[in-house]
C-alpha cells in the first residue's frame, strides 16, 4: 500500500514513517506549511510551537528523517487554508468571549483534510494518509460505520484532538501509533539512530502573544467579582481563559480564577475555586461516530480538556442540541471548548460548548 505520512518534524510522525516502512507499504513524507513569516514579525523566533518561526525547524528535522529512512518528501503549501479555517476560527472566538481549541479545529481541516487534499492536488498519489497521534481507528463491520478508540497509552491518548474526524476521513486514514506508549515509540526511534529520539513535545499552540493573532491592542477593563466589585484592571478579555488562575495579578485571601467574563461591561470575573464549579452544558455543532444519540437521557463519558480523566455524564440529544448534565461538579466549563463523550474506551462523538451553568 503507498501511504503518505503528516511529518512534523517530531518523533511521533517519525516513528510512524519507520512502522509503516517496516510494515511493507510504500512510504511518502509530507510536511504542511502553515507559518506566515511576513505576517508574524513578533512570534518568538525560539519558542517551540506548532504556529511559529521553528516551523522551519521542523521541517529540516523530517526531511532528515525521510532521506535516513529513503523515502520521498514533500512540503505543502497550507498557510492560505490555515489562515482561513484556523487562525479566523480563533479570531472571532476569542473576541467573542469564548474559549476555542484551535488544534481541533486544525486537525478535522486542515491535517486530515486540506494537506492530504493539497499533497493530492500537486500530483501524489496514495492509499493512505497517516499521522503520529496516539488513537485507534476501527469499523464496525456490522453497519459499516468507522469510529475512534482512545490509545493504549491513556495519558498520551489525543481522540479528544480529533474527535471531530468525519466518516469519509476516518475510512482513509491510518494511526499506527495507538497500540504504543510513548517510552517505546522514543526507543524505536533512538534504536533506529533518529535524532528526533528524545525531542520535546511541542506543548503551545502559538510562539507569541495571542494578541498578535486577534491584530488588537491592550482593551484595559475592571477584574470584578461575582458581586461586581472591582479587584483590580485588566489587559483585554481575550488574554484569559475560564479556569485560569496564573497571571491575574490580583490578591486575595485565596487563590482566585476567572469564572466568566461580562463581554458588554469588558469585565474578566473572579472568583474562588467553588464558585466557578459547574455541572450542565449544552452543545452544538455536534458530529457523530458510530453512534445515534437520543432525545432520551443516555449514559456516557465527558472530557472537556485532553487531559482530563473521563467523567460520568447523563445526555441527550435534539434539535441539534447536546444537553450534558455531569454526576459530579466540574472545574473550567468553558463556552468554545469540545465537550467529547466517550463509552469506556470508545469516542462517541461532542460537540462545542455554547452555555454551562450550576
Amino acid at each position: 500500500m503507498k501511504i503518505l505520512v503528516g511529518m512534523s518534524g517530531g518523533v511521533d510522525s517519525s516513528v510512524t514513517a519507520l512502522l509503516l516502512q517496516k510494515a511493507g507499504h510504500e512510504v511518502i513524507g509530507a510536511t504542511m506549511t502553515i507559518w506566515d513569516e511576513v505576517e508574524r514579525p513578533h512570534a518568538a523566533a525560539g519558542h517551540d510551537a506548532c504556529f511559529g518561526p521553528k516551523e522551519k525547524d521542523d521541517i529540516a528535522a523530517a526531511d532528515a528523517v525521510c532521506r535516513s529512512l529513503k523515502i520521498p518528501y514533500y512540503v505543502i503549501d497550507c498557510r492560505e487554508q490555515y489562515k482561513k479555517l484556523v487562525l479566523e476560527n480563533f479570531k472571532r472566538e476569542y473576541l467573542s468571549g469564548r474559549t476555542p481549541n484551535p488544534c481541533v479545529w486544525c486537525n478535522s481541516m486542515i491535517k486530515f483534510e486540506a494537506l492530504p487534499r493539497a499533497a493530492r492536488a500537486v500530483g501524489l498519489d496514495f492509499d493512505k494518509f497517516a499521522t503520529g497521534h496516539y488513537a485507534r481507528v476501527e469499523q464496525n463491520q456490522q453497519s459499516g460505520r468507522w469510529f475512534l478508540r482512545t490509545a493504549k497509552d491513556a495519558h498520551k491518548d489525543q481522540s479528544y484532538f480529533i474527535y471531530r474526524l468525519q466518516q469519509e476521513q476516518l475510512a482513509r486514514i491510518l494511526l499506527p501509533l495507538g497500540e504504543y506508549d510513548k517510552a517505546q515509540i522514543r526507543e524505536l526511534a533512538r534504536e533506529a539512530g533518529m535524532s528526533v529520539h528524545d525531542k520535546p513535545d511541542s506543548q503551545d499552540f502559538y510562539a507569541g502573544e495571542y494578541s498578535d493573532l486577534l491584530e488588537v491592542k491592550p482593551d484595559f477593563g475592571n477584574f470584578v467579582n461575582r458581586e461586581g466589585k472591582v479587584l483590580g484592571q485588566h489587559r483585554g478579555i481575550w488574554n484569559y481563559t475560564i479556569g485560569q488562575r496564573r497571571g491575574l495579578g490580583v490578591s486575595a485571601e485565596r487563590p482566585l480564577y476567572v469564572i466568566g467574563f461580562n463581554k458588554q461591561k469588558n469585565e474578566v470575573i473572579l472568583g474562588f475555586e467553588e464558585e466557578g464549579l459547574q455541572k450542565h452544558l449544552t452543545a452544538t455543532n455536534c458530529v457523530w461516530m458510530d453512534f445515534e444519540p437520543t432525545a432520551t437521557p443516555f449514559a456516557a463519558l465527558a472530557k472537556v480538556r485532553s487531559a482530563q480523566k473521563p467523567a460520568p455524564v447523563t445526555a441527550k440529544f435534539e434539535n441539534g442540541r447536546l444537553e450534558i448534565v455531569f454526576a459530579d461538579w466540574q472545574k473550567a466549563l468553558a463556552p468554545g471548548q469540545s465537550v467529547v463523550l466517550y463509552d469506556h474506551d470508545r469516542v462517541l462523538g461532542g460537540g462545542i460548548i455554547d452555555e454551562t451553568s450550576v
